[in-house]
């Protein structure tokens, strides 16, 4: 009986040298999580009634090769597509359609832009729509959409102007003295003196051309102000002619818009000029552009088919300079792909030459209720079992989930440390128990002796 004793201890003192030579052997491994073997007794006829007391153990077994899913070091390496979780969740992998679960986020991008590990398992996550919308629910091949962003026509410009209260009037008309109103100063774009400030502003039309729109803004009155809209310095609904469209703003006397007016009539069929919410609008642009010849003529493009609106609620009349202290507008040109980066909810975000941005996927992860059960298939990878449960796919952050960090790559966990510590310890184990061995045989050969 003894023999068998000491030879379960040489046993288990080998796995655990298995074990603890496995963990150092991936102390550099990306993503691997180290193990730790787990004994248990042995007793035989330990079910029988009343030999308790006086039963004497039968050695050791190995009970468990447990995974320690202790988080490792994130390391940054400057790949945007490296991924390290700092968390819990595992990325989740399409190995031929099988799914197969992983720490090690070191992606890169395949010849068909696919994200894929540096075997080809394509890594798996959420689509986004040509909005950048991100589609959850059903799990797809993360792909780098490589397309030029379509250009977007200018729908939406929101002028953030100060115009100055104090500012001296440039009526647009005048007595001549007899009792008849003149006009004085018409303006022109090119005679400063016939306004008081001009704002340009580019937009762009339905083919990502950019064209500059200038709006001139003249004070004719105790708390009103003419404008004057061009672009490219033609009139929008009729590239051959070069009149503005005018509009007018008046202030209450806090400063704020008070009300605004339109000058609607003599544009083309189809066009229009017109007020509302303290909004122009402006719809039937025309974008031109100016021929070998030096005529203007339509560049065969459009604008936004609602029209160009030019908001005026951020537009003030206070005692200060004629300034423009913000604006925005919502078109722009073609966009080259230029740069991708993902953030911590695993969004893939591409940047485009025309300083646009979209997501175009989102990266997901699993997470299970028994990780211990999972099953190790070599490659830093996993798969369920029925040990471990079903998977729960979700984004990064979500619920109990981590969050992934780009530009990194979580380290292996093992304490190289604690492990040479279980060497010596192992082999302590080994020499004992071969002690036992040969103590047992030395009884042995006393005992024949004696016969």
């Amino acid at each position: 009986m003894s023999f068998n004793i000491g030879l379960s201890g040489l046993y288990a003192a080998n796995k655990q040298l298995d074990v603890t030579g496995n963990n150092i052997a991936n102390v550099n491994t990306t993503g691997f999580k180290s193990s730790r073997a787990e004994f248990a007794d042995v007793y035989a006829g330990a079910n029988r009634l009343g030999v308790g007391k006086n039963q004497v153990g039968n050695g050791v077994r190995l009970a468990a090769v447990s995974q320690q899913f202790t988080q490792g070091d994130v390391n940054n390496t400057g790949n945007v597509l490296d991924m390290g979780i700092q968390g819990q969740g595992f990325f989740v992998l399409s190995d031929n359609g099988s799914r197969v679960y992983t720490r090690a986020g070191a992606f890169q991008a395949s010849k068909d832009n696919f994200v894929v590990t540096s075997d080809g398992l394509r890594l798996q996550g959420y689509a986004a729509d040509s909005t950048g919308k991100i589609q959850k629910g059903v799990l797809s091949d993360l792909q780098i959409d490589t397309s030029a962003l379509q250009p977007k026509a200018t729908s939406l410009i929101d002028q953030g102007i100060n115009l100055n209260s104090s500012a001296a009037d440039i009526p647009l008309e005048v007595d001549d003295g007899t009792g008849a109103m003149v006009p004085n100063l018409p303006f022109d774009p090119a005679d400063q003196k016939t306004y008081t400030k001009s704002f340009p502003t580019k937009v762009y039309d339905s083919q990502g051309n950019e064209h500059t729109m200038e709006q001139f803004y003249r004070k004719t009155g105790t708390n009103e102000w003419t404008m004057y809209t061009l672009v490219d310095g033609r009139n929008p609904f009729d590239p051959s002619s070069t009149a503005p469209l005018t509009g007018t703003i008046s202030f209450n006397s806090d400063g704020s818009v008070k009300g605004m007016t339109a000058d609607n009539t003599g544009h083309p069929a189809g066009s229009s000029f017109t007020v509302t919410n303290n909004t122009f609008t402006m719809t039937g642009w025309v974008p031109a552009v100016e021929d070998s010849a030096g005529n203007w003529i339509a560049n065969g493009a459009a604008g936004n088919a609602d029209g160009m609106r030019l908001s005026m609620n951020s537009t003030t009349s206070y005692n200060t300079e004629t300034a423009r202290m913000s604006q925005s507008q919502d078109g722009y040109a073609t966009g080259i792909l230029s740069s991708l980066s993902i953030d911590s909810t695993g969004v893939l975000f591409a940047s485009f030459s025309n300083q646009q941005s979209r997501a175009i996927g989102q990266v997901a992860l699993a997470s299970f209720a028994n990780e211990q059960g999972l099953q190790q298939i070599g490659g830093t990878r996993w798969t369920e079992t029925y040990t471990s449960g079903i998977p729960g796919i979700d984004a990064p952050k979500t619920g109990t989930l981590g969050s992934v960090e780009s530009n990194s790559l979580e380290a292996s966990n093992v304490n190289l440390t604690q492990e040479l510590v279980e060497l010596i310890k192992a082999q302590s184990n080994y020499q004992a128990n071969a002690k036992t061995i040969s103590t047992e045989s030395t009884i042995m050969q006393t005992v024949i002796q004696m016969a």
